[in-house]
């Protein structure tokens, strides 16, 4: 999988972009022509072996969607000791057009959990740039008895925002996780990344801004 996966698009719009310069929550409605191509430079983890990972850029490249088709965490019964947690570690090349950089605005994460009662389940999301020591953090957990669909939503605040640093190439490093814990049940309780129409997805939306004039 490793650097194996090549993704573009032109670009059409820009996704709720902010301006330093003209204060958080601006807007820059003159995008690029440019394309943005995102190339999967390592995945590694339980939760998406070789194969099961792949990485697609929106039509108007104001997100990307990582699909996965084997991201299950499982407790109980004849569960394997080491099936409660599961993680999958992204490390993406991201080539913007030249001027701009970009930052991880939100991220919606899609899946099934059957949780016995008195199981339960977190999962968890970091997001940081290579060489940074600015990490992002997100959890979630869910308690049973639950047996539905599930979704969650990362938001970070413009003023949070994280973007790449100008002019300098550097890879963005996306880490999740699932886990759930049996606690008092009796059973099987598992969690996946999973939908309701078949899909294993999570969905990053983009943030843009332009670089400052040399």
């Amino acid at each position: 999988m490793a650097g194996g996966l090549l993704v573009s698009g032109a670009i059409a719009a820009l996704f709720a972009a902010a301006v330093p310069a003209q204060g958080a929550g601006s807007s820059f409605d003159n995008p690029p022509p440019d394309k943005i191509v995102i190339t999967v430079a390592t995945v590694n983890g339980s939760g998406c072996p070789a194969g099961t990972a792949a990485v697609a850029v929106s039509g108007d490249n104001t997100a990307f969607t990582v699909t996965y088709s084997d991201y299950l965490a499982q407790v109980g019964g004849n569960s394997d000791p080491t099936a409660f947690r599961k993680n999958c570690q992204l490390n993406l090349k991201v080539k913007v057009p030249a001027g701009f950089t970009y930052a991880i605005a939100s991220a919606d994460y899609r899946g099934f959990a059957a949780l016995q009662r008195g199981a339960s389940a977190v999962q968890r999301a970091s997001y940081y740039f290579q060489g940074s020591s600015s990490t992002m953090f997100r959890t979630h957990t869910y308690n049973g008895p639950l047996n539905d669909n599930w979704q969650a939503t990362d938001v970070t605040d413009w003023a949070q925002l994280v973007y790449a640093p100008c002019g300098v190439e550097r890879n963005f490093n996306i880490n999740t996780e699932l886990r759930v814990n049996a606690g008092t049940s009796t059973g099987t309780s598992f969690m996946a990344m999973d939908s309701t129409d078949g899909d294993i997805y999570t969905k990053y939306h983009l943030a843009w801004q332009p670089c400052p004039a040399k």
